[in-house]
């Protein structure tokens, strides 16, 4: 089980990589869009996401749910978005910045988000 964990875990970060590195390459564009690394990397990121949860749940692994579903939120809202901007021409630019916005932070709340420690 260990090694399936480990391998969702890479995937869930591939998954945000690709989508960070997808609005990263056009930040200087003056007209952005939904590119593949977006599309991929969105529903790479969430899947895995999903499945590891499930790989930790089964394994009777303590799961923080509050952190899983803020997690799970915004993983939600930014899949919503870029799959219903896919055959868009163009992002609005507010948009861009808010699907940037709520990548950093998804991957901000997996890092910075630790279990509460008793004294």
């Amino acid at each position: 089980m260990e090694t399936l964990r480990l391998v969702l875990l890479f995937l869930h970060v591939l998954g945000f990589a690709a989508l960070i590195g997808g609005l990263l390459v056009q930040a200087r564009e003056p007209e952005k869009k939904v590119n593949a690394a977006m599309r991929d990397g969105a529903g790479t990121a969430f899947v895995a996401g999903l499945l590891l949860v499930g790989v930790l749940e089964a394994d009777d692994v303590p799961v923080d749910n509050a952190k899983i579903a803020v997690k799970f939120v915004i993983a939600l809202v930014i899949l919503v978005l870029v799959m219903a901007n896919i055959r868009k021409p163009r992002l609005p630019d507010g948009l861009y910045w808010a699907l940037l916005a709520l990548s950093v932070a998804n991957v901000a709340v997996a890092i910075f988000w630790s279990p509460a420690h008793s004294a």
